[in-house]
């Protein structure tokens, strides 16, 4: 057994330059002007060895953690508390975890009665870092880590998935003349995608160019609406585009495209974001917050969950899509750690494409895996 202290909260003034937020804190600054009490670890029953893995074990075929079905249990809090999440989407399937743990009661059973927002990054940012929302369903983007470094009291606490080996969900390049996968050249083409150079993509999508004489800083960008990225690809709009599910199933088999790479195998690239509220404030209910999340993966998402087809149909209800589409990709490995030097290798990213501001943020001050480790028991 043993104690873990928390982090302290930090009342700031951030300037109108860092995403318009006048401050990072809580409704109740007086909560969080100290040290938070040290918390005890204890074992939890159902959570044993696999339940945690080394941050420092980045191989592709990492067996995620797990607990039991049902671990950990339910410890309800004294009083009911209400948490609002922001997220940028109801949709995708990577927020599954976050709607199935509403539907089924994972939360109510933890005294919690959560909210999904829907609030793109930006806009939830500045709530999050003043406590008006409690947690964000996101990522560490470049928007999140300068706002860090500007003094916004946030920590990323939890992953949320990595993709099964054999999706091609990332960069897609039509081929010219002689190109093959193995053989493209990146330098000066044009790239559509919805997604920005400061979003957690860059990382994986730096990596891939690199290999093939591109980089964030030696190709060009034209950002798309999702119903637009496929087309402009396949009429020539854009050399290249980053297809996600179910989208590059469309060209998956056509020889006029090369798949390049995707997110990496086993390191999960976002998750839950966690504000002054829940890091300070309440902390006994971040990690309620957290143990229903682990539940509910343990419960519904510990394999290939698209192999039942009756939890299928549930989830196509749930974020409202077609059964045949949800099912025409593998399951998602869902995962709640974090890997070592995640956060390292985004800013570096960030950096590549010029939309980071300030020196790097340390991995200390960016991610904070007690709340999970204490969900689950984990003890040094």
């Amino acid at each position: 057994m043993r104690t873990r202290t928390l982090l302290t909260c930090t009342v700031v003034l951030i300037t109108a330059s860092l995403l318009g937020a006048a401050g990072c804190a809580g409704k109740d600054s007086t909560h969080g002007s100290g040290p938070a009490a040290p918390r005890t670890v204890t074992p939890v029953a159902g959570c044993g060895t696999g339940s945690w893995t080394d941050p420092a074990d980045l191989a592709p075929d990492r067996k995620p953690a797990r607990c039991d079905k049902g671990a950990p249990a339910p410890r309800p809090l004294a009083k009911k508390r209400k948490i609002t999440v922001a997220t940028g989407t109801l949709s995708a399937e990577y927020v599954a975890p976050l709607q199935v743990a509403v539907a089924k009661g994972e939360f109510a059973e933890e005294g919690l009665d959560v909210r999904l927002k829907v609030l793109p990054t930006p806009d939830a940012l500045p709530l999050l870092a003043k406590g008006d929302v409690d947690a964000q369903w996101a990522a560490p983007e470049a928007a999140v880590m300068n706002g860090i470094n500007g003094g916004f009291d946030i920590k990323w606490v939890a992953g949320n998935f990595s993709p099964d080996p054999t999706s091609k969900s990332g960069l897609w390049v039509r081929l010219k003349d002689g190109e093959s996968a193995d053989h493209v050249d990146m330098a000066g083409r044009r790239m559509g995608t919805m997604i920005g150079k400061g979003s957690v993509i860059a990382y994986p999508m730096d990596t891939s160019l690199q290999k093939h004489g591109g980089g964030l800083d030696r190709i060009g960008f034209q950002q798309l609406g999702s119903a637009d990225v496929l087309t402009a690809l396949e009429n020539g709009g854009v050399d290249s585009a980053w297809l996600l599910d179910p989208v590059w199933r469309t060209v998956d088999g056509d020889e006029k495209y090369a798949f390049l790479g995707g997110q990496p195998v086993g390191e999960p690239l976002g998750g839950v974001l966690f504000g002054p509220a829940l890091l300070n404030q309440d902390p006994d209910a971040g990690v309620a917050f957290l143990r229903a999340y682990i539940r509910t993966v343990n419960t519904y998402f510990a394999g290939d969950y698209k192999s039942d087809p009756v939890f299928v149909a549930e989830l196509a209800k749930l974020m409202k899509t077609d059964e045949a589409t949800l099912r025409s990709t593998p399951s998602l490995r869902m995962d709640w750690e974090i890997r070592k030097g995640t956060t390292d290798r985004l800013q570096k990213a960030y950096a590549d494409a010029d939309v980071s501001k300030g020196a790097p943020v340390p991995e200390a001050k960016a991610v904070d895996r007690a709340m999970y480790e204490e969900a689950v028991g984990h003890t040094l």
